[in-house]
């Protein structure tokens, strides 16, 4: 039995050929929330944590000139891949560029930039966070907006001794060329202090031949509250136009514990 370790923000490897496939990615319902805001917004559009292409090539297909930035080369790889596959006219409204979200100049700026499912908490301190939103706010047109996606932190979750111990994170999946591939996780370690959580994504593969591999992917997670991440908005020049707690728009405080997707004015 294999095992493989990759870790930290970027660091995405084998992830990356599994991506895709993971049946909870497959089945996320946020898409037309971010192709709807980037058809309001008339693009162009920034999409910061692109990976491989999940929701900025349904954009692109919406008519919306963007850019996709990650700073792993091996999303970025499987975004080409299946961005290849699309008409021409699609894959010529997208710029893929790889980039570090705490320092980046692309020489323009977009109406709208979008974190989509929560790259930004991969940023573990403040330095970073205002950081990338500084950056954000160069590269935004003046009233240009910023949609945030943050996931709002479960105080049981947090305390939760289980999610230490390994468990399923969703059905079996299959591969194209027939390996089989169950996905675990698990919570390594909490740093209260920091707001950081070290998490585990484990896939364990069983390949057409019979052959075992268990691979790790190990990354920490920063989680913000609301009003910290309201603050950290404010500090870095930007004015708060709604707040919602899922991707129907319903509003901030709905649902327990939904989400934190901050909609954001330069």
């Amino acid at each position: 039995m294999a095992e493989d370790r990759a870790g930290g923000y970027g660091e995405y490897g084998f992830t990356a050929e599994y991506y895709d496939h993971v049946t909870s990615y497959r089945e996320r319902s946020d898409i037309p929330f971010w192709v709807e805001m980037a058809q309001a917004s008339g693009g162009p559009v920034l999409e910061i944590g692109c990976g491989t292409g999940r929701v900025l090539i349904p954009i692109a297909r919406a008519g919306i000139d963007i850019t996709g930035m990650d700073l792993s080369p091996f999303m970025l790889a499987v975004c080409r891949r299946n961005l290849a596959e699309e008409p021409a006219e699609v894959q010529s409204r997208v710029r893929l560029v790889e980039g570090d979200m705490r320092a980046f100049d692309l020489g323009r700026q977009f109406s709208l930039v979008t974190l989509p499912f929560r790259p930004f908490q991969h940023l573990t301190t403040a330095e970073d966070q205002m950081a990338c939103l500084h950056g954000i706010h160069r590269h935004l047109l003046p009233g240009g907006r910023l949609v945030l996606d943050l996931f709002n932190p479960s105080l049981p979750y947090l305390v939760d001794e289980g999610r230490q111990q390994e468990q399923g994170d969703g059905p079996e999946f299959a591969m194209p060329d027939g390996r089989r591939v169950v996905r675990c996780f698990r919570v390594t370690e909490r740093d209260y202090f920091n707001q950081v959580q070290h998490v585990e994504l484990i896939y364990y593969v069983t390949h057409p031949d019979g052959r075992n591999e268990r691979l790790v992917h190990s990354f920490p997670m920063r989680y913000l509250f609301r009003f910290e991440a309201e603050h950290l908005l404010a500090r870095c020049g930007f004015a708060i136009e709604a707040l919602y707690a899922d991707y129907d728009k319903k509003p901030y405080g709905s649902e327990y514990p939904g989400e934190l997707i901050f909609v954001a004015r330069k």
